[in-house]
């Protein structure tokens, strides 16, 4: 039988797809309904969603991750505008924002992107706290935000390359968010065993 939802912490999550072509109706936006998709399976809590589509506007990016924080997001991700074109601005603005970088999380992103495209390396995805939320930059394909944020399986379903979202958890723990839970077959969070939290009964 599956858990019921109102045992987990709720949890509010704002996601953001940047584009300058999606944001003004050229062509369908594909960020936000992968980001949607994947975290509804990953997460066991009842989540709360901040969607936003924008332009790539340095100002308007930083002014919205801003609102979505001050709003009460504990994650904040982003989809789009992290490559070396003159009009991918996601990183800085990004950074524009923080309180402190989390290099490890770009780092992590890139490793598994290589595995795929030598191109990962022109990426420039990077990740932040701001105040008590967490805000990422992902890649803009959604087949390419499932792979970073769940990592790599061989066929035997084995992990060969842990995802970024292993860690978030904890890093949410860690900034006094909620507790969050994920479904271990898609992405298993990993806690040290002080930080671990009974599982609600089923």
């Amino acid at each position: 039988m599956p858990h019921s939802t109102h045992e987990y912490a709720p949890v509010k999550i704002g996601i953001v797809s940047i584009s300058d072509r999606a944001s003004s109706g050229d062509y369908e936006d594909k960020g936000l309904p992968a980001l949607h998709d994947w975290l509804k399976r990953a997460l066991h809590n009842p989540i709360t969603f901040e969607p936003r589509l924008i332009p790539d506007d340095k100002e308007r990016i930083s002014a919205t991750l801003i609102e979505l924080v001050d709003a009460g997001c504990s994650l904040v991700l982003t989809t789009g505008g992290t490559g070396p074109a003159l009009r991918d601005v996601t990183p800085e603005a990004t950074l524009a924002v923080a309180d402190k970088e989390m290099p490890g999380f770009g780092e992590q992103m890139r490793q598994i992107s290589l595995k795929f495209v030598p191109t990962a390396i022109l990426s420039r995805q990077v990740a932040v706290i701001r105040g008590k939320s967490l805000i990422i930059n992902l890649p803009g394909q959604p087949k390419a935000i499932a792979e970073t944020l769940e990592g790599l399986r061989d066929e035997a379903g084995a992990q060969l390359v842990p995802g970024i979202f292993a860690a978030v958890p904890y890093c949410i723990d860690l900034i006094g968010g909620p507790y969050l839970e994920t479904r271990p077959e898609l992405c298993k969070a990993f806690r040290p065993k002080s930080a671990m939290r009974p599982t609600p009964a089923r």
